[in-house]
C-alpha cells in the first residue's frame, strides 16, 4: 500500500489533545469510547461544533463528484463545517467544495497524522491543515491498515451533526460510518441515485431504510436540530455556493424578483408550500430553498404542515 509522509509541510505543527483539553470537540468526547488521544494537525475552532459529514464512494461517477462538491460548498458557504475521510472520490470532492468557498472542513485520517494517504491528496490535506484541520486518532507513523477505517468512521459520525452518503455501493465504508451515526443519534441522509447503478445501490437502500432524502443544502440544514439550524448564515444564491460566497449579497438581492415574489405572496394566513409554489410560477426546489433562507433570515416562520407565514414587514 502506497502512502506519504508528511513533516509540518502544510504549515502547522501537530498536537496530540486529551478529552479533558478544551479544543478535544465536545460532540466526540461524549462518546462512551472516545480515543484518547486525538492528533491535530491545523486549527479546531467553536463554529466546528456546527459540522455535517459527506461521504461515499471512493470510485465515484462525475455525477457524485458534482453532487458532493456542491452540496459541500452550498453548505460551507453558511457556515456548516464539513466533516469527511480524505479518501478518493466522494471524500475529496466535500473537501474540495468547502475549501472552494472559503468554508472549514475537518479530515478525519484512517492513518497517522503525518501520513496522507491517498498520496495524491498530499496537497489537498495541506490545505485542509491551513483552513480547517486534520485529524487522526492515531500514533504518527501510523500506516492507513483497512482496520483503522471503522473506527475512523465513527469520529466522522461522532463530530458530525448529520451524515450524508453520497453514492456507496452495497457493501461500503460509507454505510458504516452511516449505521454509526444512527447507533450515535445523528442524522443520516442520502442523495438517490440511478437505480440501475451499483455505486447507487447502497444510498438508495438507505432511502429504503428510512434515510432522509438529500436533494440539496436546504434538506440537509432541515433535518439540524432546531437550535443548530438557528446558527446557519443565510447568504446569497441557491445552487452554486461559490457565487453565493464571492457576492456577500444579502437573499433578497441575490435573488429579487423570487425571493420578493414569495413574500408577497405570504402574510399573516397560512400558506401551504403548494400553494407557494403554484402561486409563484418557481420551481419547486428554489421555492424550498428560498423558504428556508427567508427563514433562517427571521422574515418567514414555518408552522405545523408545511405551511409558512410572513413575519412583520420585511
Amino acid at each position: 500500500m502506497i502512502h506519504e509522509r508528511i513533516h509540518d509541510e502544510t504549515g502547522s505543527m501537530s498536537r496530540a489533545l486529551s478529552p479533558a483539553d478544551a479544543r478535544y470537540p465536545s460532540r466526540l468526547a461524549e462518546v462512551p469510547d472516545a480515543p484518547a488521544t486525538l492528533h491535530v494537525r491545523g486549527a479546531l475552532v467553536d463554529a466546528d461544533a456546527l459540522a455535517v459529514a459527506i461521504v461515499g464512494s471512493r470510485r465515484a461517477t462525475p455525477y457524485g463528484l458534482e453532487v458532493a462538491e456542491t452540496l459541500a460548498a452550498d453548505l460551507a458557504a453558511r457556515g456548516v463545517t464539513i466533516v469527511s475521510g480524505l479518501a478518493r472520490g466522494i471524500d475529496a470532492a466535500a473537501h474540495r467544495g468547502a475549501l472552494r468557498v472559503g468554508g472549514r472542513t475537518l479530515a478525519v485520517l484512517g492513518s497517522g497524522i503525518d501520513v496522507i494517504y491517498p498520496p495524491e491528496n498530499r496537497r489537498l490535506a495541506a490545505e485542509i491543515a491551513e483552513r480547517g484541520a486534520l485529524l487522526s486518532q492515531f500514533a504518527p507513523g501510523t500506516p492507513p491498515l483497512p482496520q483503522n477505517f471503522p473506527t475512523r468512521n465513527q469520529v466522522i459520525a461522532a463530530l458530525s451533526l448529520a451524515v450524508v452518503v453520497v453514492e456507496a455501493a452495497e457493501k461500503s465504508g460509507s454505510l458504516i460510518t452511516a449505521r454509526l451515526a444512527a447507533e450515535l443519534g445523528r442524522e443520516v441522509l442520502a442523495v438517490p441515485g440511478r437505480i440501475t447503478a451499483p455505486e447507487s445501490r447502497g444510498a438508495n437502500r438507505l432511502i429504503q431504510d428510512g434515510a432522509h432524502v438529500a436533494m440539496g443544502w436546504e434538506d440537509v440544514v432541515g433535518v439540524l436540530p432546531e437550535r443548530w439550524k438557528t446558527r446557519v448564515t443565510a447568504t446569497a444564491g441557491i445552487g452554486r455556493a461559490g457565487d453565493a460566497a464571492a457576492t456577500g449579497r444579502g437573499a433578497l438581492e441575490g435573488e429579487p424578483s423570487g425571493y420578493r415574489s414569495i413574500l408577497e405572496l405570504l402574510g399573516e394566513d397560512p400558506l401551504d408550500i403548494d400553494h407557494v409554489i403554484e402561486r409563484s410560477g418557481l420551481g419547486a426546489g428554489r421555492v424550498s430553498a428560498a423558504l428556508l433562507e427567508l427563514e433562517l433570515e427571521g422574515r418567514v416562520r414555518q408552522i405545523e404542515g408545511k405551511r409558512f407565514v410572513r413575519i412583520g414587514r420585511g
